[in-house]
């Protein structure tokens, strides 16, 4: 699999979106199961399919990209918000960037390293062993690092901020079982991670939400940086609720771009979690 991304990697963004575009078709056309979870979670956030029928193309893009934002040339980045970044990194308290499932996740972390320096992203370690090597060697950037959901990633988030640096993880994920509360999203119990709130309290650093567009005819992407007016909860319910209506308001910016067909409200596995 990895020559086939390799070679993936040398074509133009553009072109690579629209290979994966046609297969955001193909697999909506072709899965009945995929297609019913995409409407009914676009419907429960009160959406008709004609809101967001690209999103169906967007998540094929989403594929489509994981060559070249893993094997190949740095993308074009553009940044809106960023001084809320360079306040945030004044202020030496670390950053925590949360990111739904919206537009392209992976460049937000990788523009942040290449622009500002070191940030560790929370990420689910593949079940599959040719899948998981592919993910854990393709995803090695310089200042970019990467901690498991479990405790010892956990720690090692702490860890990052208290050294005044910055993490990010995508709060929408369903978190493994024991690491989340159930809240609503969208107005629907949804299983959340009460991380972000326990990385806040612990550590006093900044909590900023990001998202980064994908732009049209393969331009690149724009980073957009948004601050939270108020602090997180400290309530474990009352912590995933709010953070959960965060998550809301930045797809509501563009819910042609939302992964709706992540199986959102699924119940969390067990996974090995010390």
């Amino acid at each position: 699999m990895k020559p086939l991304f390799r070679l993936l990697a040398g074509l133009p963004l553009g072109v690579l979106h629209a290979l994966g575009a046609a297969v955001g078709w193909v697999a909506f056309g072709l899965s009945p199961t995929y297609r019913r979870r995409f409407m009914a979670n676009l419907a429960q956030a009160g959406y008709r399919f004609s809101d967001a029928r690209a999103a169906v193309s967007a998540s094929g893009k989403l594929l489509g990209e994981l060559p070249r934002l893993w094997f190949g040339e740095a993308c074009p980045v553009e940044w809106e918000g960023d001084a809320l970044i360079e306040a945030a990194r004044a202020r030496g308290r670390g950053i925590i960037f949360l990111t739904p499932h919206l537009g392209c996740f992976e460049v937000t972390a990788q523009g942040y390293a290449a622009r500002f320096g070191r940030i560790t992203v929370l990420y689910r370690p593949a079940r599959k062993q040719w899948l998981r090597e592919l993910v854990d060697t393709s995803r090695a950037r310089p200042n970019l690092g990467a901690a498991p959901t479990t405790l010892s990633g956990v720690r090692q988030m702490l860890r990052a901020l208290k050294a005044g640096e910055a993490v990010g993880l995508l709060p929408d994920q369903v978190p493994p079982q024991g690491l989340g509360v159930w809240a609503p999203f969208f107005g629907k119990p949804a299983y959340t991670m009460t991380l972000p709130a326990r990385l806040a309290q612990q550590s006093g650093a900044t909590v900023l939400l990001a998202w980064g567009e994908r732009l049209s005819r393969g331009r690149g992407f724009r980073i957009h940086l948004r601050a939270i007016d108020e602090p997180i909860p400290q309530a474990a319910d009352a912590a995933a609720r709010f953070v959960n209506q965060q998550m809301e308001a930045l797809v509501r910016e563009c819910p042609s771009q939302y992964l709706w067909g992540y199986a959102r409200y699924k119940q969390p596995r067990e996974d090995r979690v010390a």
